[in-house]
């Protein structure tokens, strides 16, 4: 059976001009088209958000050891393991490392940006009956924040390894962050110089990094001047600060949801997983999703596997299928 296409359209935001970030607004969209796409006919969609550090055609390269998404999908699609689905995937990269998907005067409108731009625009070149969004890391998140925001947007999603009870999962990155920020002169200072290094990728930063692109998300401050957010500890002292951890836990998926479970009980599909050796630690909020929303009577569907965070797209097998079967 012949395979399907990955189409590049580009869109000018209007919704991301004057970011504070200076990040670009003109991006592109990768688009999977399945294979003998017919333009009269209705297709599901599931849009693809990325994890931290990523942008929506990462997905798409060739992975010697592994499978990219087009082949998955062709393979998925091809066997009969799933109906044929449309998967765009979106760019949100933001200079402070990647995107959570929500709006921010930190980083820009990429709530808006996602819904209001991307969707319409897809949607005025492809025909398409539901929709559906899904991610892994970061991507995972914003898939169940979206869904509990917006749930006339979004008739299903699949939360791969998404962080949640943050206090297991970030807090053992501050300590690291506050030296490195010593080191610079800041916040902003550190990024400065992070910017120009040959290696970004090098295994000491991506704390640090994780850290700022956080603060930028869950505690946006215009008035500060370190990139316009405010930080849960003293930037000298370290001391706590438990106003500005408030701001963050708001934003947890693990409280969201006893403010948001009837919008998640519109859902087609509500999918969760997550390995047991997570490095992050986000098993453990993984757990505390399935047992709100088990206690709630919200349906679901959560599996656990045995692995890491890392190089888990074979559990996509899983979710994909089961987005397109609750999406046609």
């Amino acid at each position: 059976m012949a395979g399907g296409e990955v189409v590049i359209e580009t869109l000018e935001s209007e919704v991301l001009k004057g970011n504070p970030l200076g990040d670009p607004t003109r991006r592109d969209v990768a688009i999977y088209l399945p294979p003998r796409y017919d333009s009269h006919k209705r297709y599901p969609a599931a849009y693809g958000i990325v994890g931290y550090t990523g942008t929506g055609k990462s997905l798409f390269g060739v992975d010697p050891l592994g499978e990219d998404l087009k082949s998955r999908l062709d393979r998925l699609i091809g066997t009969g393991k799933m109906g044929p689905l449309i998967v765009p995937m979106v760019d949100c990269f933001a200079k402070v490392g990647g995107n959570q998907y929500i709006n921010s005067s930190a980083t820009g409108r990429y709530d808006d940006y996602l819904r209001k731009e991307i969707v319409p625009f897809v949607e005025s070149k492809y025909r398409i009956s539901r929709r559906g969004i899904w991610g892994k890391s970061s991507g995972g998140y914003g898939s169940i924040v979206q869904g509990m925001l917006h749930p006339e947007t979004w008739s299903a999603l699949a939360d791969h390894s998404g962080d949640a009870l943050f206090e297991l999962c970030y807090i053992m990155d501050f300590p690291r962050a506050l030296a490195a920020f010593q080191d610079h002169g800041g916040p902003a200072g550190w990024l400065r110089w992070f910017w120009r290094q040959p290696n970004r990728r090098r295994e000491e930063m991506a704390p640090v990094l994780n850290t700022i692109g956080m603060a930028a998300h869950y505690s946006p401050n215009p008035k500060s001047r370190e990139l316009g957010a405010d930080f849960p500890f003293d930037l000298d002292t370290g001391e706590w600060r438990p106003e500005v951890w408030a701001r963050w836990r708001r934003w947890d998926p693990v409280n969201m949801i006893d403010r948001y479970a009837s919008r998640l009980r519109r859902m087609r599909l509500v999918y969760i997983d997550c390995g047991t050796k997570d490095q992050y630690n986000l098993i453990w909020g993984a757990r505390v999703l399935h047992k709100k929303l088990r206690d709630r009577g919200i349906q679901h569907v959560y599996e656990e596997f045995d692995d890491t965070h890392s190089n888990i797209s074979y559990r996509y097998d899983v979710s994909l299928p089961l987005l397109c079967k609750a999406l046609s």
